[in-house]
């Protein structure tokens, strides 16, 4: 297994040389066999500038009026998730953070969205509150969006797959953009809990259910990545992305490509916020998550039986406390 998190360009898979893109597709299979990679990226400053500079003043809100953008039922899908809900299936103490979600919408009589309605909710974004964050928000999901999908080709070639094994799949898919605000840690009551340990951090150590997980730069430090059992710091380049992989790809690759766990911890002595956007990249829900043969060997038999993308979702938001009608940490 690498030990390594690798910086590959994406640009010169998409108009390299041959041997440029076999070099691409050679270092990200070897990234990720740690879980993550560093990408190049065409998403502009200046659309990062200003959706962070929208999100500040939304976040900077009182809580009366940023919870006018909550929606009931949509669990976590859309709207805004307050503090101390969101919960890692690994922990029983909610995150230390709070939550702005959103995705493009897909029509109303679009087939997706009438048989999975929880999956494509109505979109809420505060507009209201501040003015032109809509478009801002949905620009910056729909060049992210692209961006994944494209990186989702080296993916593909890595694993021995036609290059566009996942356009279909991810085409309409709940990709889900997230912008967090993660407090000061100074203003939480930090008293233990009842095992003695903190009660709470950032973020507490998990793996994403998705396909892969892009992480434009952040405010602050604080993403902490595990590789061979220990937590490393991972700060985007300035012109780069962080890619994780998630749950999803695990299966589908026959855990050839591992899930890339992570958590988000406050430094030693830090005494800020930090904000950071991240972006989901979701199959459709019909999707059926069965290994690929070309990651199945006699060496490597299967491991993952199948199961459709909206069950796996649907079980990775109980566990980590988002389903409003039952939660599993009250």
């Amino acid at each position: 297994m690498s030990d390594e998190i690798l910086d590959v360009d994406l640009l010169a898979f998409e108009v390299g040389t041959s041997d440029q893109r076999r070099a691409v597709v050679d270092g990200v299979t070897r990234s990720l066999a740690t879980g993550f990679v560093y990408t190049s990226h065409d998403v502009s400053d200046d659309l990062l500038d200003t959706a962070y500079g929208m999100l500040r003043e939304f976040f900077e809100k009182s809580p009366e009026v940023k919870q006018a953008a909550a929606v009931p039922g949509a669990n976590g899908q859309t709207g805004y998730t307050g503090l101390l809900v969101e919960t890692a299936a690994s922990s029983d103490k909610p995150d230390w953070k709070e939550m702005l979600n959103w995705s493009t919408p897909v029509p109303a009589g679009h087939p997706l969205k009438r048989t999975f309605p929880t999956a494509y909710p109505d979109q809420v974004l505060p507009e209201q509150i501040v003015p032109g964050i809509t478009d801002v928000l949905y620009r910056f999901h729909d060049t992210v969006a692209d961006l994944q999908r494209r990186f989702l080709r080296v993916i593909a070639e890595g694993i021995g797959c036609h290059e566009t094994f996942f356009d279909d799949m991810v085409q309409d898919g709940p990709t889900l953009t997230r912008a967090i605000r993660y407090p000061a840690m100074s203003e939480l009551d930090t008293t233990p809990g009842f095992d003695g340990k903190p009660g709470h951090v950032w973020a507490a150590a998990h793996g994403d259910i998705n396909l892969i997980t892009a992480l434009p730069r952040a405010t602050a430090p604080g993403l902490q990545v595990k590789v061979n059992d220990e937590w490393v710091d991972a700060v985007a380049p300035d012109d780069g992305v962080i890619v994780n992989t998630g749950i999803m790809l695990e299966r589908l690759t026959n855990g050839r490509i591992p899930v890339g766990w992570h958590r988000v911890v406050a430094a030693s002595g830090f005494e800020g916020e930090r904000y950071s956007v991240v972006q989901f990249c979701h199959p459709r829900p019909w999707t059926m998550l069965s290994p690929v043969p070309s990651c199945c060997t006699p060496d490597t038999p299967q491991r993952f039986s199948a199961i459709s993308a909206a069950d796996a979702l649907d079980e990775v938001l109980y566990e980590i406390n988002l389903v409003e009608g039952a939660r599993r940490i009250g």
